[in-house]
């Protein structure tokens, strides 16, 4: 009897959500996908994550629904959001989490204006 072994799927329950995960440079030992909660995956959570240095060097955003069958970097889109919540809330990044956004968003920057 041959066994087989099991290896879980990274693959969400069937359901039709979209998975956000975080590519993350480790230095000498490489680029990888960063070990991420499926509870964690969804965007509020890996931006949150990424504005609390949760990442050693995130180097892009990587988003995929199996339901819908598409894949996409949305490191860009990732990178802008980072950039308005953190001039809303008037929050310095780190360095890296500030690289990311400069690489994928550019230097520009607009300023928020906040209506007492």
């Amino acid at each position: 009897m041959r066994r087989t072994s099991w290896i879980p799927s990274i693959v969400p329950n069937g359901h039709d959500e979209t998975v956000y995960l975080v590519i993350d440079d480790f230095g000498r030992a490489g680029l990888s996908f960063h070990e991420t909660n499926l509870d964690r995956a969804d965007l509020e959570s890996v931006i949150a994550d990424l504005m609390a240095g949760q990442y050693n060097d995130p180097n892009k955003v990587v988003a995929f629904n199996t339901a819908e069958c598409w894949a996409e970097d949305v490191s860009e889109d990732v990178a802008r959001e980072i950039r308005r919540c953190a001039d809303m809330a008037y929050a310095d990044l780190s360095s890296t989490v500030e690289d990311f956004v400069i690489r994928h968003a550019g230097r520009e920057r607009q300023l928020i204006l906040r209506l007492a």
